[in-house]
């Protein structure tokens, strides 16, 4: 399932939403894919490339509810998986799609996400790349738009950036998207820590894929450059 709140945009003659639609699509063992919006103009757009899309509550506040209005739209099964990815991300890859969906083979897990290795140093300092790190087990012990590990010793550390992409069973998506806002996400802005404060685990899985998010014109520049390729 694809949940995309983004600005209208068209890259390499089509609509960017298209562009993730089909690579996803590309996932055969996927049951379904579907857009989700509030938005009447994105509704139409996926409408017009015969895409399957379903018209969301304009309340929501963030994607994750927005995706449990979803599986009770569809009237999933509490165990199924729901992916969540988001639409403004043309370049997503299947190989990152199946990344994530091979965090399930674990029937413990119940919300899963990707991390990628940095090679960009820039980027371990840069507070729009979220960084992540990970126990023993690979559950996510903090996500954060600051640079961890500290280096305090000076020694080169391996550094993870989040890839924003994420797996629910459908009954911890439920449970999630009832949960209040907690210190630490409201402080970093990042919604997943609401998971982590309240005791419980995000598995992350290293992936060699990387996607771009499409949010300013430079953006789009560059991947209709690579798109191009």
């Amino acid at each position: 399932m694809i949940v995309a709140d983004f600005r209208l945009a068209t890259i390499g003659g089509k609509p960017m939403i298209q562009w993730v639609y089909e690579n996803v699509k590309r996932v055969s063992c996927l049951k379904d894919v579907y857009v989700a919006t509030d938005d009447q103009r994105i509704f139409d757009v996926v409408f017009g490339f015969e895409g399957k899309v379903l018209m969301t509550s304009a309340g929501h506040t963030c994607g994750t509810d927005r995706l449990a209005e979803c599986a009770d739209i569809l009237n999933l099964d509490s165990d199924d998986i729901v992916l969540n990815i988001q639409g403004d991300e043309p370049l997503i890859r299947p190989e990152m799609v199946l990344d994530l969906i091979s965090i399930f083979d674990d029937d413990s897990v119940y919300m899963g996400t990707l991390k990628k290795k940095i090679e960009d140093e820039s980027e371990i300092t840069n507070p729009n790349v979220v960084k992540v790190i990970s126990d023993i087990n690979g559950d996510a012990i903090y996500f954060s738009r600051y640079s961890i590990p500290y280096e305090r010793d000076g020694k080169h550390r391996t550094h993870f950036k989040h890839v924003g992409t994420y797996g629910y069973k459908v009954w911890f998506l439920k449970k999630y998207s009832k949960m209040l806002k907690t210190e630490l996400e409201l402080a970093e802005s990042l919604e997943q820590l609401r998971v982590i404060e309240n005791g419980l685990k995000i598995r992350v899985k290293e992936t060699d894929w990387q996607t771009i998010g499409v949010d300013t014109p430079e953006q789009i520049a560059l991947v209709e450059n690579l798109l191009s390729k």
